[in-house]
């Protein structure tokens, strides 16, 4: 069902990420297409209720999974979960370890990015407006907890805190990648994080991933490669458990939001004068900016 967006709002959203195309146990259930100034999201909005929460999901690579990492429409996927009221974002995503003991199966939680990414767009701004957002610690960690919280609800074993590594992609690392990798300090590689996790700081909106491994990259002396087949091998063996430890972070959540960083992001990060932005610019940012710039 497609209905008009301004009778439809969420206070959470939900972005579900390789073998996580749908989420379950939603009632009064909609679809909606919503169109924005930087496109249109990746999938049809599902909006529901669940633990009387009023849930908006989105399918990162849609249903099917027709969408590539670097393909991924991120400034419209945030700019619509904004529009329709989400204050706070949780995502799943499949992962590879990094870690001897971060094995296949496992859930990881992190509290820390290295971006590895190269030609995707991470900001909203450009053409005549400046910030610069703080991003020192990119993962609230209010969620964090809500999502590992859940995660052990549901029979995953999991790990709080470490270090997300995001590659380009869509091939997976070469040995001497995977080493450097290694080397540098972080737990996890995947390839969805960003520009979403910056987007959403810049949208004022907070953010926290529950990343599910599936594989050991190609480092492991005695286990198999990553492979396609390996990750959906491994990620359809926890969607269930993935479901329910999404619905338990949510159960867990508090309607009256705790103060963070995230959603005063921009308080000190608009650098150019609204005067001097060029109107059109205003315009696409209107969503984002009007609190502080007033109208366009």
């Amino acid at each position: 069902m497609t209905r008009s967006t301004d009778t439809l709002s969420a206070e959470i959203g939900v972005i579900g990420g390789t073998g996580f195309y749908e989420m379950d146990g939603l009632s009064d259930i909609s679809r909606i297409q919503i169109d924005t100034p930087f496109g249109s999201p990746s999938s049809l909005i599902t909006i529901g209720t669940v633990h009387q929460r009023r849930v908006a999901f989105i399918s990162r690579h849609n249903e099917g999974h027709q969408i590539l990492p670097s393909e991924i429409p991120s400034h419209a996927n945030i700019y619509a979960l904004k529009k329709i009221g989400v204050r706070q974002i949780l995502t799943v995503s499949a992962v590879g370890s990094l870690r001897e003991e971060l094995s296949p199966r496992h859930a990881v939680v992190p509290d820390q990015l290295i971006d590895r990414t190269h030609g995707r767009s991470s900001t909203f701004f450009g053409n005549g407006a400046v910030a610069h957002v703080g991003f020192a610690d990119p993962f609230d960690p209010t969620l964090c907890e809500a999502l590992a919280s859940g995660a052990e609800t549901a029979g995953i074993t999991t790990h709080r805190g470490g270090t997300l590594i995001v590659m380009e992609g869509p091939a997976f690392s070469t040995r001497a990648e995977s080493s450097l990798n290694r080397n540098s300090g972080a737990s996890i590689i995947g390839m969805t994080a960003l520009p979403e996790a910056k987007l959403a700081r810049e949208a004022e909106l907070c953010y926290a991933s529950l990343c599910l491994i599936t594989d050991y990259d190609v480092w492991h002396k005695s286990e198999s490669d990553v492979s396609s087949e390996l990750i959906i091998k491994n990620l359809r063996s926890n969607a269930e458990n993935a479901k329910h430890a999404i619905s338990q972070a949510i159960a867990s959540l508090d309607k009256s939001l705790v103060e963070c960083e995230c959603r005063d992001a921009l308080s000190n990060a608009l650098i150019t004068p609204p005067t001097l932005v060029p109107k059109a610019t205003r315009q696409r940012l209107e969503l984002i900016t009007e609190r502080y710039w007033g109208p366009a």
